[in-house]
């Protein structure tokens, strides 16, 4: 009674692994975009401005900054650190690891003001500190946004800089690898990465004939005269998902470029699944828009690609379960490059229906929040759908 439905169930889920391997821009390729070649020989360096939101930082921005102002970076660098009324001593543990190295005189503490209506947290903190670089007599050629949880090292911004000046990029922008030490983390982190080249394919981000375009939020630089032709970060002042929303106004004023780097990572920890769930519950309706309509095809995509290959494949005969496990196969394979990347065992690649199962999960528990009001939480502020400029 059962059998065909099941049957064509089996083979969409893996026409659909076929297209995602071979049609979406390998995105699963993840050590192919880790390709910040070095930094030539130049006779002189552009001046970059710095610009980091912080709110309740203390774990890591002592780390941020020592690793910012220490790059072996040739050219004039400044930072501003906006802090974003924190409660744990952010501002003070900031300045203490400036003084430290000794770089003080490149180093200014920036007390946020309230949050007004229709901005987020961050890109209210980032606004502030666009505002003071824009008020300096003389203008920087890139500026670099980044979070107070991220860490660089080796000469990493040179190389940064040097891909920026050698392709004439609006916006060169690197996805931090992010801690992965914790079993939760091991658990879905490497997934988060995975599923958002999959949504965003780096090569087609990189590509100037197509529209897709994205940043990763940890690490931006971003040609100045780019962003204030873009309209500054007020065009997107209320968006949550705030690196690919500016990711696509830079790309509309030049090419970009979106890659990996061992030498930029996130030292925030996620010690528990609940941990992980909050970061991806913040944002999760928000890429849906909004919609229950596009929330339900999300499931029941989710379901088809992930779940069903897992559920025929056990209990399915014949052709159905030969096709399901094909494409169990496939995911699993697909998923060893960045697990790989994450220096995860490969056990990792057949859970990967068990890991999707949990992002289902966090997605339907953003969409709940949303319509109980809570939409957006992170920090304490709940911030869906604010009004946002069109």
């Amino acid at each position: 009674m059962f059998a065909e439905p099941c049957l064509i169930i089996s083979a969409l889920g893996l026409a659909s692994w076929i297209y995602l391997i071979a049609g979406r821009g390998e995105f699963w390729r993840t050590t192919k975009f880790d390709d910040l070649g070095p930094a030539p020989g130049r006779a002189s360096w552009p001046t970059i401005a710095v610009v980091v939101p912080a709110r309740d930082e203390a774990a890591g921005v002592g780390r941020c900054v020592t690793s910012i102002l220490s790059q072996p970076y040739p050219g004039r660098l400044s930072m501003i650190l906006v802090d974003d009324q924190s409660k744990d001593g952010t501002a003070e543990l900031a300045a203490d690891a400036a003084a430290a190295i000794g770089a003080s005189e490149r180093f200014v503490v920036l007390s946020g003001r309230p949050l007004p209506s229709g901005w987020t947290g961050k890109l209210w903190a980032v606004k502030q500190g666009l505002t003071q670089v824009d008020g300096w007599p003389v203008q920087p050629d890139y500026v670099l946004l980044t979070d107070a949880d991220i860490v660089y090292s080796g000469d990493v911004l040179m190389r940064l800089v040097a891909r920026a000046e050698s392709e004439h990029l609006a916006m060169t922008s690197i996805m931090a690898k992010l801690r992965c030490e914790s079993l939760a983390e091991k658990y879905l982190i490497p997934a988060f990465i995975f599923f958002f080249e999959m949504l965003y394919p780096f090569a087609w981000v990189r590509n100037r004939r197509r529209a897709t375009a994205a940043a990763a939020g940890g690490c931006i630089l971003a040609r100045w005269d780019a962003l204030k032709n873009a309209g500054g970060i007020d065009v997107i002042r209320g968006s949550l998902i705030d690196d690919c929303a500016l990711g696509a106004k830079l790309k509309a004023q030049g090419p970009v470029w979106l890659g990996f780097s061992h030498d930029v990572i996130s030292v925030r920890a996620s010690d528990t699944v609940a941990d992980v769930g909050r970061m991806i519950s913040r944002s999760a309706y928000a890429q849906l828009r909004y919609s229950p309509l596009i929330l339900a095809g999300t499931v029941a995509g989710m379901a088809l690609v992930y779940l069903a290959p897992v559920v025929i494949a056990l209990f399915g005969h014949g052709l159905t379960a030969a096709f399901a496990a094909i494409a169990w196969l496939l995911m699993a394979l697909a998923f060893q490059p960045t697990l790989r990347y994450y220096g995860q065992p490969v056990f990792w690649g057949p859970a990967l229906p068990a890991i999707a199962l949990a992002y289902l999960v966090f997605t339907v528990n953003s969409a709940l929040q949303h319509m109980q009001g809570r939409g957006g939480m992170w920090k304490g502020r709940a911030q869906a759908q604010v009004s946002n400029p069109k």
